[in-house]
């Protein structure tokens, strides 16, 4: 009797022990992929010459450092869509925002070393005959500042849009439209070069960051750490998100609000809280964009910048999170070589691939690995299965 209550009451702390460790090996691999990858590219470019095969170019580290900055704004993307159902097609807008947040700190670092060597005005505000600063731009020389603005601009907009968009009960391919409305209506007015943001050019000729040269090898090796190092932290915060009670709740809002709500639940709160979340890591992933690539402008307000961020998760697999990375490298990596390759065509083979990974693949490339694995179990079992049964019938 006390050896049979005693295994009882071990069997679900068992179970439970077996399945938090099958998630922490999970957060584990991710984690340690990253670094590995991260610390051998490092190595790589500071150790070994060029025309080795070895060595990784400095133009290769910049390019996968963009990468990483795209795998950190899917992991936004993934965040409200995967797991809470929202399929915003306006992610642009906060990454682009938290990009003009570090733009104008870098532009103020330029002090008198612009072209017309004006020390309290950018470039673009001396051409256009600006006297002064706007109002917007002050403090914008203070790295806190810079800090605090790649995540309140984001958030603001989010959390205004969301108490409007979700209180009022919007979802679906409204919700989706009204996204992309706020992202079109945001690069028609960044345009505008009243507005104080350098117009069609946007903001460029950065020289430095945190007295660093941009142009040199070892602050864009240094760029590339820092961009991995916050991909990983952002990874372990947005899994401990959606694993959470919160983040429980959040992914029963996307399965069935409506249940969520009768239960006693506010969906609606729930939605804005995870959208400010993932606007602020899109803001985040567009400040570490900008140093990197060195300019910012309206043009990463497009819409269909927005949808590539979309095709990213889905080729690599919604409600998953590592998924919206591989998707993200994935697609980047392929763009790259198209648009080199054959430029016009790339649209056409985005857009194909996306049918494709629909069609084939509709838990996309991380889904694919464990699908097959549990097809292989499967055969197994049933071969065991009929094995057994032919014993049983000859006896």
């Amino acid at each position: 009797m006390t050896s049979s209550t005693t295994n009882t009451s071990s069997a679900p702390s068992t179970a439970s022990a077996t399945g938090l460790l099958g998630k922490l090996s999970n957060l584990h691999v991710v984690i340690g992929v990253l670094l590995l990858a991260t610390f051998y590219v490092s190595v790589c470019n500071l150790l070994f010459a060029e025309g080795s095969m070895l060595h990784v170019s400095d133009y290769t580290v910049s390019l996968f450092g963009k990468y990483l900055c795209y795998a950190l704004l899917a992991l936004a993307v993934d965040l409200v869509w995967g797991y809470c159902g929202i399929l915003s097609l306006g992610h642009g807008a906060f990454f682009t925002l938290g990009g003009y947040a570090m733009g104008m700190y870098l532009m103020r670092q330029i002090g008198d070393r612009g072209v017309y060597g004006n020390p309290d005005l950018p470039d673009f505000m001396v051409f256009l005959n600006w006297t002064e600063m706007p109002w917007y731009w002050a403090g914008s020389d203070s790295i806190l500042w810079m800090v605090a603005m790649v995540f309140i601009g984001p958030g603001i907009l989010a959390y205004v849009f969301g108490m409007l968009a979700f209180r009022s009960r919007v979802s679906g391919v409204y919700l989706s439209i009204m996204t992309q409305a706020v992202t079109y209506a945001l690069m028609l007015a960044f345009f505008r070069n009243e507005m104080g943001f350098g117009g069609n050019n946007g903001l460029t000729d950065f020289k430095e960051i945190f007295g660093f040269s941009l142009q040199s090898p070892d602050t864009k090796l240094g760029l590339f750490i820092a961009t991995a190092l916050v991909l990983a932290v952002a990874y372990v915060v947005c899994h401990f998100i959606v694993n959470s009670k919160m983040g429980r709740v959040v992914t029963a809002i996307r399965d069935s609000e409506n249940r969520v709500r009768f239960v006693g639940y506010k969906p609606e709160d729930y939605k804005v809280w995870i959208y400010v979340a993932s606007a602020m890591i899109a803001g985040l992933a567009g400040a570490l964009y900008v140093p990197q690539v060195g300019i910012i402008n309206p043009g990463e307000f497009s819409p269909i910048n927005s949808i590539e961020m979309v095709i990213w998760v889905a080729v690599g697999g919604r409600n998953s999170l590592y998924g919206a990375l591989i998707g993200a490298i994935v697609v980047s990596y392929a763009k790259t070589r198209f648009t080199a390759i054959m430029p016009e065509a790339w649209l056409f083979a985005l857009g194909g691939l996306f049918v494709l990974v629909t069609l084939l693949l509709p838990k996309g490339i991380a889904g694919f690995v464990p699908s097959i694995i549990t097809r292989i179990k499967d055969k197994k079992a049933n071969a065991k299965a009929a094995e057994e049964h032919a014993a049983e019938v000859k006896s």
